[in-house]
C-alpha cells in the first residue's frame, strides 16, 4: 500500500500542471513586498535559467508550453526525490 501513495502523488502533481496556465498573472508575495518597498529594480536575474518564464521554449502555443513545463519540472524533481529515496534505502540497508 506504501508504494502507491507515490503514484497518487505523483499523478495529482501532473494534473496540477493542466491547469497552471490559470494562474494569475499577478506578482507573487515576494514580488509584491519588493515593488511597494521600493527595492524591486536591485533585484538581479538568476545566474542561470533551465525553463525561462515557466514556459517550455520552442513551442508556439504559451498555454501548452507552460504545461509542458510544469510536466518537465514536476517529473525532474520526482525523478531526484525518488532516485534519493533509493540511495537512502539502500544505505539503511547497509
Amino acid at each position: 500500500m506504501k508504494r502507491k501513495w507515490w503514484i497518487v502523488g505523483l499523478l495529482i502533481a501532473l494534473a496540477v500542471t493542466l491547469i497552471s496556465p490559470l494562474a494569475s498573472a499577478w506578482p507573487d508575495g515576494l514580488e509584491r513586498v519588493a515593488e511597494d518597498k521600493g527595492f524591486s529594480k536591485e533585484a538581479q536575474d538568476a545566474p542561470y535559467e533551465v525553463i525561462p518564464d515557466y514556459v517550455l521554449p520552442g513551442i508556439g502555443n504559451g498555454d501548452l508550453a507552460t504545461i509542458l513545463a510544469g510536466i518537465v519540472g514536476t517529473l525532474v524533481v520526482f525523478g531526484l526525490a525518488y532516485g534519493l529515496g533509493v540511495l537512502l534505502r539502500r544505505r539503511e540497508a547497509n
